[in-house]
Parts: structure tokens; C-alpha cells; sequence
């Protein structure tokens, strides 16, 4: 049986028009956004999770390792300067020349190359490290770092968004939470008509349990119809997701934290080939975030880390498997970028974890609390609450720019 609910205005066609539903899809790619309101009021966050473990020692190369270029094989790529060549990242590390943009803002010094990176986990079980990442723990939890974080951000005044907005099929761990995170859905293919949905919502209105639902649903809907193209609407793909953050982000009454997810980086077969073309549409989606960000973007730090790392050595199907210590990337105007942050274990013999991984010497939580405590300025607390069991793991100081 249904229960009036007379503090719930009814929708007319106008607000519902206005409204858009939760979330967005682009192919593989997914985004979740949270508003935030730290002292530092133009502070933005945004995490990238890349599922299926990207090879770091791909994306970015130690061609200056002496072991390197034997242990890679095939996977290896010409030093600088050559054709078809590495991107120089300072005469050691070489960036996959499917980065262009990213190189751009390295030498801008608004990427800061971070590698031999893992998290405290060590599992080459995709869900169990995904899941792992995502919660902040040891352990699988109900609940994500990022989410957990959010809960020591207040409310900004007379902000449209609440505080959170999604944009994708599928809630990521990192944002499930107590902290209410709503959802952006870009449009794909047609659309019913728009008196069946007013109907809908008329009808849902004195619902105990629908009616919020379908409220809530429509006004974060409206806030972001009101801030997307058309352009970036229909568009597809993992650049237009990123194109869709990017012009909510900048919005000064918009969120302020985001999260998003790509997936083709299992490349356990023909690496070479395969893995071209999600690296040029990480390093496309990067540029559209920075483009509609706009002046936003010199106050925004983007973190893009994976579950963990893939082997050293190249496999009989000239790929690599599941490994440990990869790359991960923090980028934006906010970044103390221009430099990789690497303490380099090296690939020689006994060097290597298990002698078939890179060893991690990165905590990825060191670099998600740094985050935390300079850029959105949350207290040791927060930190604390959003990684649980960790306070021997310190947040990385020197990653954002005086």
C-alpha cells in the first residue's frame, strides 16, 4: 500500500522536462561524480580506475634500465628520438607515443609520471584487487575510500548539484557510501515520449518508497541537462564521458569530485596492437576533461591508477598476465607535475617480485591521502576513516604545485 507524502511537491512538465535520469555509458567507459565543498572551495578531484590492469611498463617504458629491452622483447619500443619512438619523460623513462596529450602536460609540468606503483594488496585476481583498490582496504568493504572521504565534506550553500552526481551504468565501490551520490545517464538511441515519463512521475509522486527515488533522479537530471550540449550528450565513447565531467565539474555550482572508469586494459594476448587503441582513447578523454574544464583545470588534480600491474616478462601470445608494480598518473593544473616520481627497483636479476613482477616501492594510498589532505583539505580523521588500519602509511607530500 502506498503513503501520502505531502512534503514532496508534485513535478510538473516543466521541472520533468528538465530533469535528466541517473547515469551515463560510453562503450566500456563509466563516470560517477560527488559535490564537494572543501576550504579550498575550487578544489576538484577526479579518479580514473583503468579495469583489466594496465601495463605500466608499456604505457611508460625504463628504456634507460639496462635489463629492460631484453626482458621486453617484442613490447619494447625505440628510444626517443626515433621513429615511431618513446616520448621523453627525462632520459630514462620513455611515455607510449599513444600519449601525446599527456606529454603535453607533462612538459607543461602538469603530469606527474608516477611508477613502480601498487596497492597494499597483493592478489592477481582482477574482482578481488578492483574491489580492494576501490575500498581502501584489505579487504573487500561495502563502501569506498572516496565516498568515506566525502563524509567529512560539508554541504555547499546554494550549490544545484547535491552531493553526489554519477554518469554511468554501474555505481563504482570507490563512491557507494552513506555520502548520497545521484546519477547522469547520456541519452542513446530514442527517447519515449515525454507525457509517458510526466505520467510516471504523477503516478510515483505518493509512493513511500518510489516517489524520493524518482525525485531525486529527476533533479540531479535537470541540473546536468541544464549544464550538457547536445554535442556532448549524444557523443560516445570514453572522450565524451570525460568532455560531460569536464563541463560539470567546471560549473561553480556543480560537484567538485568524480569518478570514472575505462575497461580493455587485460591485454594478455598481442599487447602490441591492442593496446594502441585504449591508450589513445585514456589520452583523448584526458584532453576533452582538460578543454571543458576549463580555468577549472588549474585548480584540478586527476589520478588515474589500475588494479595493479602486469609481468616483466612478454608470454607465449606476445602479451603479459597478471602482475604487481605498474604506473599510475596524476595530472592537472593543480599537479607539481614535469617529472616522474619512481623509486626504480630495477628489472635485473633478484630484483624482480616473485622474479616475474616489477616490485611495487609506491603505496597508491600514499598518493590518494596526499590528495586528500592538500587538495580538498581534509583533516587526519578523514583520512583515517576513508583508509582504514593504515596510519603507518603517510600521505605523499610535494604532489601539487605552491
Amino acid at each position: 500500500m502506498s503513503k501520502t507524502l505531502p512534503h514532496l511537491p508534485r513535478l510538473g512538465r516543466r521541472g520533468f522536462l528538465l530533469g535528466l535520469s541517473a547515469m551515463a555509458v560510453a562503450g566500456q567507459a563509466r563516470l560517477a561524480l560527488a559535490h564537494a565543498a572543501p576550504t579550498r572551495q575550487d578544489a576538484r578531484l577526479v579518479v580514473v580506475l583503468l579495469r583489466g590492469a594496465l601495463d605500466g611498463l608499456a604505457a611508460v617504458q625504463a628504456y634507460g634500465d639496462a635489463d629492460f629491452t631484453a626482458l621486453r622483447g617484442p613490447l619494447a619500443l625505440p628510444e626517443p628520438g626515433q621513429e615511431n619512438s618513446l616520448l621523453d619523460l627525462g632520459g630514462f623513462f620513455g611515455l607510449h607515443p599513444s600519449l601525446t596529450r599527456m606529454h603535453e602536460m607533462y612538459q607543461a609540468n602538469q603530469a606527474l609520471i608516477i611508477h613502480a606503483a601498487a596497492g597494499a594488496y597483493r592478489t592477481r585476481s582482477h574482482f578481488d584487487a578492483q574491489d580492494m583498490l576501490e575500498s581502501g582496504a584489505s579487504e573487500r568493504l561495502n563502501s569506498g575510500w572516496l565516498n568515506r572521504a566525502l563524509e567529512a565534506v560539508p554541504e555547499r550553500p546554494g550549490a544545484d548539484a547535491r552531493t553526489g552526481l554519477a554518469v554511468g551504468l554501474d555505481m563504482p565501490l570507490l563512491l557507494r557510501g552513506k555520502v548520497p551520490v545521484g546519477m547522469y545517464a547520456t541519452p542513446r538511441g530514442s527517447r519515449p515520449d515525454p507525457d509517458l515519463y510526466v505520467r510516471f512521475a504523477d503516478l510515483a509522486h505518493d509512493d513511500l518508497l518510489l516517489g524520493p527515488v524518482v525525485m531525486e533522479g529527476l533533479r540531479a537530471r535537470g541540473f546536468a541537462a541544464d549544464r550538457l550540449d547536445d554535442g556532448l550528450r549524444k557523443a560516445g565513447g570514453f572522450p565524451a564521458l570525460c568532455g560531460a565531467a569536464g563541463r560539470l565539474l567546471a560549473d561553480p555550482a556543480g560537484p567538485r569530485v568524480a569518478a570514472l572508469e575505462t575497461g580493455g586494459w587485460d591485454t594478455h594476448a598481442a599487447q602490441m596492437s591492442r593496446l594502441s587503441y585504449p591508450l589513445r582513447q585514456l589520452d583523448e578523454g584526458l584532453g576533452a576533461l582538460k578543454a571543458q574544464l576549463g580555468d577549472a583545470w588549474q585548480h584540478t588534480a586527476v589520478l588515474v591508477m589500475t588494479e595493479f600491474g602486469r609481468t616483466v616478462r612478454v608470454n607465449g601470445n606476445q602479451g603479459t598476465d597478471h602482475g604487481t608494480g605498474g604506473a599510475a598518473f596524476l595530472l592537472g593544473g593543480a599537479v607539481a607535475g614535469g617529472k616522474v616520481a619512481a623509486d626504480w627497483p630495477g628489472l635485473g636479476a633478484g630484483k624482480l617480485l616473485e622474479d616475474r613482477d616489477l616490485q611495487p616501492t609506491v603505496d597508491l594510498r600514499e598518493i590518494a591521502k596526499g590528495l586528500l589532505r592538500d587538495h580538498l583539505q581534509l583533516p587526519a580523521q578523514a583520512l583515517e576513516a576513508a583508509f582504514p588500519d593504515s596510519r603507518e602509511v603517510m600521505p605523499k607530500s610535494g604532489l601539487l604545485a605552491a
